[in-house]
Order: structure tokens, then sequence, then C-alpha cells
């Protein structure tokens, strides 16, 4: 498969996710389409940004979200819904599983008698433990800052009104 293919396929995905999150979340049927949209987005956009721009899954992650984010406000408005009844279901295909199990593996082993790769399963975990919280602070990030700042523009408009 070529990486446009590939890339794609994943971001189908990663709209499926987001819409078997939205039904799980009790999002109204009539929104499930536009969060379907919203996690392909973000597929699309992190696993584009990973194969073109940068190897870092965190700055995919926050660009990803941010773009997310960004999305939900323009939907919501249109739609009348609140924000994050968009933005929530679709930012779950980011959340870092891997690195989360990871760390947690690491956490038991350590617990135990790890033995001779003491140290090697010490900076493997704590590896994985600071990328899973750098990447979830930076789609919430990403996620917050376009609500806020829509916020702040809402408020200045209907001060001047």
């Amino acid at each position: 498969m070529g990486e446009w293919t590939t890339i794609l396929f994943n971001a189908f995905w990663c709209g499926w996710a987001a819409f078997g999150f939205g039904i799980l979340f009790n999002v109204p049927r009539k929104c499930l389409a536009e969060v379907w949209i919203g996690g392909a987005i973000v597929g699309l956009t992190k696993f584009s940004i990973l194969n073109y721009v940068s190897p870092s899954i965190i700055l995919a992650s926050f660009l990803a979200a941010l773009i997310l984010g960004i999305y939900s406000v323009i939907i919501a408005h249109i739609r009348q819904e609140p924000q994050m009844i968009f933005a929530i279901p679709s930012v779950i295909p980011l959340i870092p599983g891997v690195f989360a199990y990871r760390t947690m593996f690491g956490l038991i082993k350590l617990s135990g008698d790890v033995g001779a790769d003491f140290s090697r399963t010490l900076s493997e975990t704590v590896h994985n433990g600071v990328l899973t919280f750098f990447i979830i602070i930076a789609f919430i990030i990403g996620v917050i800052l376009p609500y806020e700042i829509g916020k702040e523009i809402s408020k200045q408009i209907n001060n001047k009104q």
C-alpha cells in the first residue's frame, strides 16, 4: 500500500473509532456524522504530519487536536450544539494507548524482581510515561485553545453591541 493509501485507511478507521465513542457517550444521532468526520480529520492530520512533516507524535497530536478544535467550534456553531459533543469522541483516537500500556507494564515489572535489566526497564518506563503525559497534554490544549479563543471573541462582539 502507498503512503497516502495507508494514511486514508487509518483516517477512515479513526473516524469509526470516534463514531463508536460517540454512540458510547450518547451523542445525538443527528450529530454522529460530524463526529465521524472529526475522527477522520484527526486521523488524517496526525498520520500526515507523522509521515511528511515531523516524526514527533506529540506535535502531530497537538496539531490534529488543534484542527479538530477549530472544526468542532465551527460545527457546534452551525448545528447549535455544545462543542464538546463533537470534540470529545473525535479526539479519542489520539489517546496514546500503546505508550500508556507500556508504562503500566514497566511499572509492574519494576515492582517485581527485575535483576540486571533494572536501569533499562526504568528508563523505558519513564520514557513511555512522559510521552503519554505530553501527548495527553498536547491534545487537551489543542482542543481547548480554539474553544477559549472563540469564547473571548464572542464576549468582545457581544460587549460592542
